[in-house]
């Protein structure tokens, strides 16, 4: 965990992510992700140079029989305080709206969802777990189909709602957290849309590629970082 915490701690240093008094929602699916940045985030309670709160807070979706327990227990064993908040985010997506493509909307209902509870709870940041190659995918498909270099920023501020989105674990690829997520209580994502998104061509193409150019995700993402893509920059002295 010591090489957890140091390169989150890096990445939340380059960007700027912590100040002293923060209260941080993280958001919570039961993916390896949110759970691997709840882990790494409860540690760094303890030495980090800026005093800051957590609050995990996970949605339910209203998907039949998906059990939020094991969250409930692991949040209590790092002392961090929980919240399920129930929604009908799916039945409306799936049922109600029969959307031929989900994604769009299901995530503009989840990202209003999490930070109205965030905001509830008195949290003014919300911590998500998007790792490199979320960044990388996004990068891409901005590209091929919106013509345009863009991606989410490891900092964003949503004037309308007062909130910050950080994203420490923006220094990960995804199969380094695949390799660690032995003991975390990962739930299964029931989903019906899980793996037949374009984000998942996306991951596919990207997989393809690196098959002939072997590197290709970590050479986009320190271009996005070089170029500086906005809200990417970095400089020597780790400052945006």
């Amino acid at each position: 965990m010591q090489h957890v915490y140091s390169r989150v701690r890096r990445c939340i240093d380059d960007y700027g992510m912590i100040a002293p008094g923060d209260k941080i929602a993280v958001g919570v699916s039961g993916g390896k992700d949110s759970l691997l940045l709840l882990v790494a985030l409860a540690g760094l309670r303890s030495f980090y140079p800026h005093e800051f709160t957590l609050h995990a807070i996970c949605l339910d979706l209203g998907f039949p029989g998906v059990v939020a327990t094991p969250l409930v227990d692991f949040c209590e064993r790092l002392d961090v305080p929980f919240s399920l908040i129930k929604t009908d985010i799916a039945p409306v997506v799936f049922d109600i709206r029969k959307e031929p493509n989900p994604c769009s909307l299901c995530a503009k209902l989840r990202r209003g969802a999490l930070h109205e509870a965030a905001l509830e709870r008195g949290c003014r940041k919300v911590a998500l777990g998007h790792h490199a190659d979320d960044a990388v995918e996004t990068f891409w498909l901005s590209l091929l189909f919106e013509g345009r270099l863009s991606c989410f920023q490891p900092v964003t501020w949503l004037d309308r709602k007062d909130i910050t989105l950080i994203r420490p674990l923006l220094y990960f690829w995804e199969n380094e957290i695949i390799s660690m997520k032995s003991g975390l209580p990962v739930i299964h994502n029931p989903c019906p849309a899980e793996g037949h998104t374009q984000r998942q061509a996306a991951k596919d193409k990207l997989k393809e590629l690196e098959v002939t150019i072997p590197g290709a995700r970590q050479k986009i993402l320190g271009a996005m970082q070089r170029f500086p893509l906005m809200g990417w920059g970095i400089d020597k002295d780790g400052n945006e």
